[in-house]
């Protein structure tokens, strides 16, 4: 194991810091709140902690249009808070993740207000600025992903500039050498004081195309989802040339040692691949989102699972990802029990697994009242459910006034939910059969064996809503099985076996043979004997 990277043996553990922990009583959570609360991912077994956005920033999109990329916002701190964050976290054994947003900017971000001055601003090519279409109207039918047209009309110039997201984050032209160097010294200056890698927001949209063509109509779009995908983004995103930025975002840095590059791409797995580059020059993880928006059906998920296993190109580390801070959380999407075998699947299958603040205690979607409302998507393009205010609430970590988040007299900056009825850290940790328990024992396991860190996968032979497989490393043989229906589950067995883990009724250490009866939404992993 000590040959293996430490992203390729540990687990990533995602904090969106303003609703982790308050330290300074404004109700929202901040960098002084994190290192706070360290010692919970020290007691969890975590390996990396890695971080929303903390820059400057006007807030628009809570913190994904960034102001200053060498800066704190003050909302969390100062550059002394992050300073010590840093060292407390490498003090413990953590790695620290950082989020970057290259692909667009605030528009109150010193490039654009320059570049946005003048037609002859030697910044205006900085951004993507087009005349109107000969007619009149925007360039082209490009989509914002927040809703409407994704150019805006510049009154003072004439001209329109492109946002895939909100009007306040206008794209940057990575087509521009100087943009490119921009970021890359502002990445330098967070891997000089000793950051361990970075989270690349929209890696797949950082190219679009130079000639500006129209995006074609989705015909598969149906009414209710988002307002973008009635087309397909062939033109403004997953460009061929994307792969040359992605080298270069790697190329800064291979220049420190130990340090992750991860990309966030929503992507189908053929796809989605190809952003490990060129003989594997380009993001170490291309995150794989397959989990979070895969039906909870063990057919279509084997099936899934090996698609990507296939498409992995050869020596392409794996990585899975349950929950993040865009989708309904997994305890909502699959039930309290579910929760569990959805623990037994991310951090049993091979590759790198990510964990999102809360799914360790089965946190789920938290109703926001319409006044409370902070998400921009929501407010953009209401009545769809596509807010993502329900995944970002406070941590809840013990039954006090606030759950601990804030203060007492502390309004959160969004509701916390059930009052004092709701899944909390402190309860969970009393409790030797609680999700948060299950979890720090799937990371010891996962640590005590190269198998299920390191070692190779095989699927195994399964029906009905039983998903099984085996890790492989040397002679160590292990099986997993996983019950994601409501009904008792069974597995023949060709090799005896005994039980290393189950979240269910089986106990440790039990021998079995022949078959695996599993009750519903049981999940269990067997060492086979040997030979």
């Amino acid at each position: 194991m000590a040959e293996a990277e430490w992203w390729q043996r540990g687990l990533v553990y995602q904090v969106y810091p303003r609703s982790f922990q308050d330290s300074d009583g404004d109700g929202i959570g901040d960098l002084d709140g994190i290192r706070r609360r360290l010692d919970h991912l020290v007691w969890m077994g975590v390996d990396a902690l890695w971080i929303s956005p903390v820059f400057p920033s006007p807030m628009k999109d809570f913190g994904y249009d960034i102001a200053d990329y060498c800066g704190i916002d003050p909302i969390f701190g100062d550059m002394d808070a992050f300073d010590r964050l840093l060292r407390e976290v490498h003090a413990r054994g953590l790695k620290l993740i950082l989020d970057l947003v290259p692909n667009h900017s605030s528009d109150q971000h010193p490039w654009f207000r320059e570049s946005r001055a003048s037609r002859h601003s030697p910044r205006r090519d900085w951004y993507i600025w087009r005349d109107p279409a000969p007619e009149g109207g925007p360039p082209n039918n490009w989509l914002s992903e927040f809703g409407g047209s994704a150019w805006q009309f510049d009154e003072a110039s004439g001209q329109y500039y492109y946002h895939a997201f909100l009007p306040e984050q206008p794209d940057l032209n990575w087509r521009n050498p100087a943009v490119r160097a921009a970021m890359h010294d502002a990445m330098r200056f967070w891997l000089d004081k000793g950051v361990d890698g970075f989270r690349v927001d929209v890696m797949w949209h950082l190219i679009k195309d130079d000639q500006f063509r129209d995006n074609p109509e989705n015909p598969g779009a149906g009414p209710g989802g988002a307002p973008a995908g009635r087309l397909i983004p062939e033109f403004s995103a997953d460009r061929p040339e994307v792969h040359e930025v992605v080298a270069g975002l790697r190329a800064v840095m291979d220049a420190y040692p130990a340090r992750v590059l991860i990309g966030e791409i929503w992507l189908p797995p053929e796809r989605l691949v190809r952003y490990y580059g060129a003989n594997l020059q380009g993001a170490h993880l291309p995150f794989n989102f397959q989990l979070i928006d895969a039906p909870w059906d063990a057919r279509l998920i084997a099936g899934l699972i090996d698609r990507y296993e296939a498409a992995l190109p050869p020596g392409g580390w794996p990585n899975w990802v349950l929950g993040n801070h865009d989708r309904s959380r997994i305890a909502s999407r699959v039930g309290p029990r579910q929760a569990r075998v959805a623990a037994l699947l991310l951090l049993t299958l091979r590759g790198t697994p990510t964990l999102y603040y809360g799914d360790e205690i089965g946190m789920t979607d938290v109703p926001i009242p319409p006044e409370r409302v902070r998400d921009p998507y929501e407010k953009n393009v209401p009545g769809l459910g596509l807010g993502r205010d329900p995944v970002r609430t406070p941590m809840p970590w013990d039954g006090s006034a606030n759950a601990g988040f804030c203060p007492p007299g502390a309004t959160p900056w969004l509701p916390l939910g059930a009052d004092g009825a709701g899944p909390t850290v402190a309860r969970q940790r009393e409790e030797p059969d609680s999700l948060l328990q299950l979890y720090r024992r799937l990371i010891a396991l996962r640590r005590m064996e190269p198998a299920l860190s390191l070692g190779s996968y095989v699927a195994v032979p399964a029906g009905g809503q039983v998903l099984a497989y085996e890790r492989h490393h040397g002679d160590r043989r292990l099986l997993v099985v996983l019950n994601l229906g409501g009904d008792a589950g069974v597995l023949p067995l060709a090799v005896p076996g005994r039980v290393l883990l189950s979240s269910g009724g089986h106990a440790v250490g039990a021998a079995l043979s022949g078959r695996l009866d599993l009750e519903p939404g049981e999940g269990v992993i067997l060492a086979l004997q040997p030979g």
